[in-house]
């Protein structure tokens, strides 16, 4: 077994900063979990008390059933790789993979067992006795992943393994990677900002931001019951359109979002979903429309202008000035700047968030696939309560600073 268990972790620096804050979540054998976010999102600091490197401030960290929380690295049975790992210069590449093991007394042949097996796996069969500056970046970080490997630790943590890699060399070594986790025992956690990779490789994706956890799902539970409004701009590439400050209007029996000249009549699936839907409509309340631009499709017509295309490489998509919004939609490839289109939006597929709290004002339907996690049920803290305990702390930092 190889479980992983986080009760209210949080981490406060002396400094008076919040890097974590309540972060509960379990995981299970041999599962790959990726936490994914933006810069300054903690999911460095959030590897890194789970390996013990930073201590928490509050909370409790199981692995195997067993509290960690107050043990050394070393006792916790972790192997972490970090991004652009170092390897011992003075080494060969057979000697960096080996080293911990020596370190830990284990046999000659255990370690030449080992060694050489991960090598067989991660493609350095060939080059075992070579020094790390003859190597390549990606050959450097496959030897990282090796040292660890060769451990067979219950719990592997990554973070953000691949940064600094061209696209190339990352395509082949997330190959690796995933190839990796199926053979091994132990259970993958894998931080990355890169959504791409989270959502190729993740059974469920940990969302952060500021430290706080925003949603913990699968990549379809993300993409289509995104828990709040971050989600769901995270999540999709290109990004969500939001249409903000929008108001819900009944008119004749018909329910509408309406923002100035934009006006989107609801669909009834839409309208069965929303949970309080008779305390937004011809209110004060405002909502938050998300629109995907995969559900936007441009047509013949008029009513909207491109004002820019650009292309993924699969799809193409045009940047487009309609009823005083901005709406990026599918369209074909010879699509044109400056040129008059009609856009067809399915609004089946249309998203609402409370325009205060950010959070998603649509209950799960049965397209959601429940998971066996409790984490999945957790609502995040409303943005504006968010944005207070971020003020609270940034508070407490200029108080230290005075004293």
């Amino acid at each position: 077994m190889a479980s992983l268990k986080l009760n209210g972790v949080n981490k406060v620096y002396p400094s008076g900063t919040l890097a974590l804050y309540d972060i509960n979540l379990e995981t299970s054998d041999r599962e790959f979990l990726v936490v994914v976010g933006a810069e300054e999102s903690g999911k460095s600091t959030f590897l890194r008390v789970i390996a013990g490197l930073e201590d928490v401030t509050d909370g409790q960290i199981f692995i195997d059933g067993k509290d960690v929380t107050e043990c050394a690295p070393k006792d916790r049975d972790i192997a972490m790789v970090f991004k652009n790992d170092t390897l011992y210069p003075s080494l060969n590449v057979y000697d960096n993979m080996a080293f911990g093991l020596r370190m830990r007394k284990a046999s000659s042949t255990l370690i030449d067992q080992r060694v050489k097996s991960a090598a067989n796996i991660l493609g350095l069969a060939d080059i075992l006795y070579r020094k790390p500056k003859t190597l390549t970046g990606a050959q450097r970080q496959r030897v990282a992943i090796g040292r660890a490997m060769v451990r067979e630790p219950k719990l592997y943590l990554l973070d953000e393994p691949l940064s600094g890699l061209d696209d190339n060399l990352k395509g082949e070594l997330l190959n690796v990677i995933i190839n990796l986790q199926a053979r091994m025992e132990g259970t993958f956690v894998y931080a990355t900002k890169n959504l791409n990779e989270a959502m190729t490789i993740g059974t469920r994706i940990v969302v952060m931001k500021g430290g706080t956890v925003q949603q913990i799902d699968t990549p379809a539970n993300l993409y289509d019951y995104p828990a709040n409004a971050y989600v769901a701009f995270l999540i999709g590439s290109p990004t969500i359109n939001f249409v903000n400050n929008a108001k819900i209007v009944k008119t004749d029996g018909d329910v509408f979002a309406e923002k100035g000249e934009f006006r989107l009549k609801l669909t009834q699936n839409i309208i069965d979903r929303f949970e309080d839907i008779e305390a937004y409509v011809n209110t004060e309340k405002t909502v938050i429309l998300g629109i995907r631009p995969e559900d936007v499709q441009t047509e013949k017509g008029s009513g909207a202008k491109i004002s820019k295309t650009e292309s993924d490489g699969e799809t193409n998509f045009a940047e487009c000035a309609y009823c005083g919004q901005t709406l990026v939609a599918v369209t074909d490839k010879d699509a044109q700047s400056g040129s008059e289109t009609g856009l067809k939006i399915d609004v089946s597929h249309t998203y609402l968030f409370d325009g205060e709290t950010r959070l998603n004002l649509l209950k799960r339907d049965a397209g959601y696939e429940k998971t066996d996690y409790a984490d999945a049920d957790r609502i995040p803290l409303p943005f504006t309560e968010e944005e207070e305990l971020l003020k609270k702390f940034k508070a407490d930092k200029r108080t230290k600073k005075k004293k």
